[in-house]
């Protein structure tokens, strides 16, 4: 290759604004591809989304031509559609590659796309292949965030390809430092890998012996200094959580609003750092990433037919499903004449092994600020032991 800048043939979407129809994306994204061109062989590392393919072949050809080469080996870390989604357009005008992938992540192949079996080669965890100069080792990273998942280490070169290990939705795909996306990459981790944090940090011990100079990940930029995301990844996936308490609201009439601004006020009067969100308005990353952290999280919600809102139901699903840190949660609320809140709240959240505070459900406007005093209490104390 000219240099290491030269590897990217992928695409950017910065018109995108929902990943999986459910995560917001304010800066777009990017689906990254890297050629690797050796003495005797050339290999891509993943494609990009079906609806980009044409795209990604335009790119392709016009690096390949200035070498008069093919495509010999599809390199595929994940079988995700946004990455292996041009599989089949990349066999079809390159009949004589084949793809090389996990073996697990062979089977979600035939699975997911219209490939032939006898296209797929697939390799063990640490394997090399030899194009000429250029030497890939495949090593299996499984559950960042697909049990299949792997990365491709570029020994001569030091670059890892991470696939969407390390990786962030912005649609930047060119080399950056990690300051210049941490948000966006904390957003990232947050969301995607966050529930598999013990995977994370087996991850990060097995890439630990590698001599990395750069990370090629398949969203968002390259990172030119490894050893920062790489902390950063460390710090995250730690389970260490802070004095901090995030509160997931919603509000129809304004009297459970009432309540969390009080209980705000009382909570951070007393050194809580508080991190508030109204559900009717936030985009789902910004709290998600609030939660990586968070000791304790407050669901706070009025009753909508003597349950819980359905948004608040909503972020009692994202919770269980995120699996934050946390060490305490509870819910509290307003009602009209009867409620459920706590017990329909309760049943949403069975992933999180936090203590479950007893709830605080006030009737109509909250009129005695004791009573929320009283419960904001209860979480310093209980901050204290943590």
């Amino acid at each position: 290759m000219e240099n290491k800048n030269n590897l990217q043939v992928g695409v950017t979407d910065p018109d995108r604004e929902l990943f999986d129809e459910l995560i917001p994306l304010p800066e777009g994204t990017s689906y990254n591809s890297y050629l690797i061109i050796g003495e005797n062989k050339t290999a891509l590392i993943d494609t990009v989304d079906p609806k980009n393919g044409k795209e990604l072949l335009e790119n392709i050809e016009s690096k390949l031509g200035k070498f008069g080469r093919k495509i010999d080996y599809i390199i595929t870390n994940h079988a995700e559609q946004d990455h292996s989604g041009s599989i089949p357009l990349i066999l079809e005008n390159y009949p004589q590659s084949k793809i090389i992938c996990s073996t697990k992540c062979k089977d979600m192949l035939l699975d997911l796309l219209e490939i032939n079996e006898d296209r797929i080669k697939t390799v063990e965890d640490n394997e090399e292949l030899d194009l000429g100069n250029k030497t890939l080792r495949f090593i299996y990273t499984p559950w960042v965030h697909w049990p299949e998942t792997m990365s491709t280490y570029l020994i001569e070169d030091k670059i890892l390809f991470s696939c969407d290990f390390f990786g962030s939705h912005t649609s930047r795909n060119d080399i950056a430092s990690t300051s210049d996306v941490v948000l966006q990459a904390k957003r990232y981790y947050a969301q995607i890998m966050m529930p598999f944090g013990p995977a994370v940090k087996k991850n990060l011990n097995k890439l630990s012996d590698l001599d990395i100079e750069q990370i090629s990940p398949s969203h968002g930029p390259s990172y030119n200094d490894p050893k920062n995301i790489i902390n950063y990844y460390t710090q995250w996936s730690s389970g260490v959580t802070t004095n901090k308490v995030v509160i997931p609201y919603v509000t129809m009439h304004g009297s459970t609003e009432k309540i969390v601004n009080i209980l705000k006020e009382e909570l951070i009067t007393r050194g809580i750092k508080v991190k508030m969100f109204n559900m009717s308005k936030t985009d789902i990353g910004d709290l998600a990433a609030e939660l990586i952290d968070a000791n304790t999280v407050i669901l706070a919600t009025p009753t909508v037919l003597g349950g819980a809102h359905p948004l608040a139901g909503y972020t009692a699903f994202l919770l269980n499903a995120l699996r934050p840190k946390i060490k305490l949660i509870g819910v509290v609320g307003s009602y009209g004449w009867a409620s459920m809140l706590n017990e329909q709240i309760c049943k949403m959240i069975c992933n999180i092994p936090a203590e479950i505070l007893n709830p605080l459900l006030i009737k109509g406007i909250p009129k005695d600020r004791k009573l929320i005093a009283e419960f904001a209490e209860t979480i310093i104390d209980k901050h204290k032991v943590i």
